[in-house]
């Protein structure tokens, strides 16, 4: 509706300054002409918005024209405050400030408002964090908070999955958290940009030379890029593996616990509490290793190269305890 994109183009404004009309369009996928005419609605309206020509100029708002919370739709209001759990600004040591924000911003609603975000504070909750995620140490976090708020070159140790330590010097560009997972974005000597996993870091210099930004940088486009092209990448290099095993009802809590919506369940249990389910694993030595740890309650019906590595595996494992000496096991038999 033109309504709601007259609002997005002065809250677009009202955060980020100049932009021009193509950048407006582009934002909210209209014509640039289209701009232009909602602009002219804007002024008969009475809202304070300039445009510039030049290399310098572009659209903007007066400094002094503020926006009221009594715009605010329903719909609006309940984004606003929808709860959630604040893990990742607790490890930024802004917990307290989220929450004194929220505070200051339902003070600022009308009274029908204030009702409108306590019936969702009430109704929905998100939780960012996973079942059974430990939490990774952040020894390092204010250190590259500061230095990415500061534009500061800084040195790490990183241990990558593939590799040993190593000692990278970057640009520490952003900070991303993905579901409780902390990322440093950072900029190395020859301009390639890479993500960093902070629970991986050993140690962090942060130096007193600072980097000039690039202008160009968007940290949200950029991590959604990264982030698709890591998915894609660890598909292709490593495929995921779906297989049929023979389930006993002992361990059916094992799957809707760490598998739901990876798993299909294709027969009931019978009179012995067996039943048969289609699983999905990230990778076949993810299915070794997960079928492995359920013992007897669980057999592979299929693929057939599972089902074997599975026993070569057990064999070898039963081989290795037979000729270690001292290894516990049961002689008695």
């Amino acid at each position: 509706m033109r309504a709601d994109r007259l609002l997005s183009i002065v809250l677009l404004l009202n955060a980020r300054g100049r932009l021009t009309a193509r950048q407006l369009a582009d934002e909210l996928g209209v014509a640039e002409r289209t701009i232009y005419r909602d602009l002219e609605a804007l002024n008969i309206a009475g809202v304070p918005v300039y445009t510039q020509a030049g290399p310098e100029g572009g659209i903007f708002l007066d400094e002094h024209y503020r926006i009221s919370l009594t715009g605010l739709n329903p719909a609006q209001v309940r984004a606003l405050f929808v709860a959630s759990g604040v893990g990742p600004l607790n490890d930024l040591g802004l917990a307290n400030a989220h929450q004194d924000s929220q505070l200051k911003l339902f003070a600022a609603l009308s009274t029908a408002q204030r009702a409108e975000a306590e019936r969702m504070r009430q109704r929905i909750y998100i939780d960012p964090t996973l079942w059974f995620q430990a939490p990774e140490g952040l020894a390092h976090i204010q250190e590259l908070q500061r230095a990415v708020w500061e534009d500061r070159r800084v040195r790490v140790e990183y241990h990558a999955v593939e590799t040993d330590w190593r000692v990278r010097d970057l640009d520490a560009y952003g900070l991303v958290a993905k579901a409780n997972i902390w990322y440093l974005i950072g900029r190395k000597p020859d301009g390639a940009w890479r993500s960093y996993r902070i629970g991986r870091l050993r140690q962090v210099e942060v130096f007193d030379e600072r980097f000039e930004r690039d202008p160009e940088f968007d940290l949200i486009t950029y991590w959604r890029a990264a982030a698709t092209a890591f998915e894609r990448e660890s598909v292709t290099r490593v495929p995921a593996c779906t297989a049929t095993l023979r389930v006993h009802r002992s361990v059916d809590w094992y799957f809707p616990g760490f598998f739901e919506g990876r798993y299909e369940r294709l027969t009931d249990a019978d009179a012995e509490g067996w039943s048969t389910m289609r699983v999905t694993f990230a990778s076949q030595d993810e299915a070794r290793t997960r079928v492995l740890g359920l013992g007897t309650a669980v057999v592979v019906v299929e693929p057939a190269a599972l089902g074997r590595e599975v026993l070569d595996t057990a064999r070898a494992i039963l081989a290795r305890a037979q000729a270690e000496p001292g290894a516990a096991r049961n002689d008695t038999a």
